[in-house]
């Protein structure tokens, strides 16, 4: 009889014990589990270290041939195997991070990559998304990258860069930051710097808690605009960025939409593309004027008229031409792992309807338009007159985004039209054939914008 009323005591003993344990076990093991995550940002960094001694390192790695060493190894399958399960046990517990350090705030956190290249407008277009409160915004991030890991020109080398662009932007979408140490010099101490390219161009990065006490005797190369801040706490700025309920970036560094692939299939982002363009013969005016002496060549050809141009001068405006058509004619074929993640914009709508179009690209992004962002767009857009800064973003944009065609002299636009014709057509600008039609502000230099763009 004692042993029939011990033994419902021991079950109960034992149950609890049981249990108390199970707890501990999974406590244990999310902890191991974010251990190692941690352990793997840090091998990424070593990674990007790695990239500053050997640019064509990347690109080898990411090689898909496969070496006869490798071939021959057996466990190359299993090891493949074991890195794709990591990676899904990788995801699931960075989903559960999010879940319990986010704010709480609804919907999902979205991911937004304004890709352009120089002299698009990708400034002003950035400003939408820097003014939204709820959004963690970052101006050229990539700028570091470029300048630190040092690729020859052509070949491998141009894929190993278009690589190495995207795995740091990966890691800058989900608030790794500290990867940009990597790249910013000099290194930063004690993850702070005062050399964070265009910091005052991000809201984020200049309030409140990213924004610390000034600091006497330190030299700000990049400083924020509007108040005094110290130098850039990478940490804060990182933790700020997680508490925010979403992040864009803008960048002129990523021309090929292909690479982008494995971050819109990324289950940890939710990326949203926007590829911003703008009538060519519009991009190489506002070039010659910005980066003047880089156009020298270009410059003399057009006031003197008697040497040529160089045939890698017009090559070089040939490739980037083709670079944006490609990229765009990728995005609007609508494959699988980009339906409803991209979208093509031109500059010269935003321009003549600056509100509309921002509507549509939050729309598209999944994001609120607050009142915040409608009253930048007002205050910018409507200016009296252009200010000499050729990179300012406060213009009456109606009335300032052709200006350029009464000042370019014929023979330069023949030269873009000639060489940027695929792209002029994909993207609905009209080819002057005169000097006159050029110049005369009746006749409109675009086709309605398709709403195909959005896919």
């Amino acid at each position: 009889m004692e042993i029939r009323c011990a033994l419902p005591q021991d079950i109960r003993e034992l149950l609890h014990c049981l249990k108390m344990r199970s707890k501990y076990a999974i406590l244990l093991v999310f902890v191991i589990s974010l251990i190692i995550i941690e352990k793997e940002n840090n091998f990424i960094s070593r990674v990007s270290d790695k990239l500053k001694q050997s640019p064509q390192a990347l690109a080898e790695a990411n090689s898909t041939e496969v070496s006869p060493a490798l071939a021959k190894n057996s466990s190359l399958a299993s090891l493949q195997e074991l890195d794709a399960a990591f990676s899904q046990l990788r995801s699931h517990l960075y989903n559960i991070t999010l879940q319990l350090e986010g704010d709480g705030g609804p919907g999902p956190r979205r991911h937004v990559l304004l890709m352009a290249t120089t002299r698009t407008g990708s400034s002003f277009v950035g400003e939408f998304f820097n003014q939204q409160g709820s959004i963690f915004y970052l101006f050229e991030p990539l700028w570091h990258v470029e300048k630190t890991v040092n690729f020859l020109p052509g070949g491998a080398s141009a894929v190993g860069s278009a690589l190495v662009y995207r795995d740091v932007l990966k890691q800058l979408l989900l608030c790794d930051l500290y990867i940009l140490e990597n790249f910013i010099s000099p290194v930063p101490e004690d993850h702070l710097t005062p050399f964070l390219f265009r910091r005052g161009s991000s809201h984020s990065l200049c309030e409140e808690p990213v924004c610390t006490p000034s600091t006497k005797k330190v030299f700000e190369k990049y400083y924020c605009k509007n108040r005094r801040c110290g130098p850039l706490n990478i940490t804060l700025a990182a933790e700020a960025c997680r508490r925010k309920r979403h992040v864009a970036l803008k960048t002129v560094r990523i021309r090929q939409l292909e690479f982008l692939q494995p971050l819109v299939e990324d289950p940890r982002l939710d990326l949203r593309i926007i590829q911003l363009v703008r009538d060519p013969r519009a991009v190489l005016a506002s070039r010659m004027v910005a980066f003047s002496g880089k156009y020298e060549t270009w410059k003399k050809w057009v006031s003197e008229g008697e040497a040529p141009l160089r045939e890698e001068e017009v090559q070089r405006l040939r490739n980037n031409c083709e670079s944006i058509r490609v990229s765009a004619e990728l995005g609007l074929r609508r494959p699988g792992w980009l339906r409803g993640r991209y979208m093509l914009v031109r500059y010269e709508d935003v321009a003549r309807a600056p509100l509309r179009k921002a509507r549509e690209m939050f729309r598209f992004a999944g994001l609120p338009l607050t009142p915040q962002v409608e009253e930048w767009i007002g205050k910018n857009t409507q200016a009296p007159r252009d200010g000499n800064d050729v990179y300012s973003t406060c213009k009456n944009s109606s009335e300032q985004f052709d200006k350029w065609r009464f000042s370019m002299p014929f023979k330069l636009a023949q030269v873009v039209q000639d060489v940027c014709a695929p792209a002029m057509q994909l993207f609905g600008y009209k080819l002057a054939s005169s000097p006159a039609a050029l110049a005369n502000r009746s006749f409109s230099l675009l086709q309605e914008a398709q709403p195909a763009w959005v896919t």
